[in-house]
């Protein structure tokens, strides 16, 4: 079993109007890569703030990589990147990151030499001796990553860190993101960009209303859903009524979005929820045997937005602010 760098046990930090989240326990292992998901004002940010000790828990206990948070010995393993981030406008990008070195107590040389290749790694290598202001905000929020791993952290905690970036931006992130996890850091993202946590993290937790809903890596969470495909031809209305009422499967036509519109009209997708492979062999033999054509069957990969959805269908949310 992989070392532990984030644990908490029953982390709770209550507000008077309710917001804030309650008996969150979670563990972290070194060098994984976790995914914090849920609605707005489910109560991440104000989770990460407790880990990163920028705000006091008001009971529970947490720690990282055995240092209780908010100790000096715990900020010093981690780096952060706030999702509202901001600096100083009228300071150049390079200098920026010379005070974030002077703030983590770095020495001189050693951070001559890690500032230009940072400023390189995340795209700002021409734009370092310009200054804020005339950065985009695509272009602060890659010095915003910058800083927060100026310090060479063990931990980076990274809230929204591809919000205000394009997709070619969100593209560059996810790879200097996956460089670290490759070296063995530790990332804990907070992110809505659910395709960006499901492509990079091993292990994923839901929290609405600051309680956590369901945890694990992406094949447990998704493995409860299995959405089939079928290319059939010869699909009439009455024969897809007959094939409801014999399986009880619900098909229905759909569109399927990794592969092009049938040329012929008479031949349609059809999609069922399957609880395993032997109701799709079955639901195969009915459609061959009713004289109808199967073109192909396949098994639909479920997406992490799906399953996120579904999981917080019909649940209270405390709305767009925590």
């Amino acid at each position: 079993m992989r070392e532990a760098a984030i644990e908490t046990q029953l982390l709770s930090k209550e507000y008077g109007n309710g917001r804030g989240c309650r008996d969150v326990t979670i563990t972290v292992g070194k060098g994984e890569a976790f995914g914090f998901l849920g609605p707005n004002g489910a109560g991440k940010s104000t989770f990460v703030k407790m880990l990163v000790g920028l705000i006091a828990p008001s009971s529970g206990q947490a720690s990282i990589f055995g240092h209780r948070i908010g100790s000096m010995e715990a900020n010093a393993c981690i780096g952060y990147l706030p999702e509202l981030y901001r600096c100083q406008e009228w300071l150049t990008g390079l200098e920026v990151l010379q005070l974030h070195a002077r703030l983590c107590r770095m020495d001189k040389t050693a951070a001559q030499r890690r500032i230009p290749e940072l400023l390189e790694e995340v795209g700002l290598g021409q734009r370092g001796k310009d200054r804020v202001k005339h950065y985009s905000k695509g272009m602060q929020q890659r010095l915003g990553l910058a800083c927060a791993l100026i310090n060479k952290p063990q931990v980076v905690f990274l809230d929204e860190p591809s919000s205000a970036l394009d997709p070619v931006g969100r593209a560059e992130v996810r790879s200097i993101l996956e460089r670290l996890k490759a070296k063995g850091v530790t990332i804990f993202l907070n992110s809505h960009l659910l395709g960006d946590v499901e492509a990079l993290c091993d292990r994923m937790a839901l929290l609405n209303d600051g309680v956590i809903l369901r945890h694990g890596t992406a094949a447990e969470l998704l493995s409860k859903r299995s959405t089939w495909l079928f290319k059939v031809g010869g699909c009439s209305p009455f024969l897809l009524s007959w094939l409801n009422e014999q399986t009880g499967f619900q098909l229905h036509e759909t569109v399927n979005q990794e592969a092009a519109s049938p040329e012929d009209e008479s031949v349609v997708w059809l999609e069922a929820e399957l609880d395993n492979e032997e109701q799709a062999g079955w639901l195969n033999f009915l459609i061959i045997e009713q004289g109808m054509i199967l073109y192909e069957a396949t098994r639909k990969k479920e997406r992490l937005e799906g399953w996120f959805m579904d999981a917080v269908s019909g649940l209270s949310h405390r709305g767009e602010k925590e």
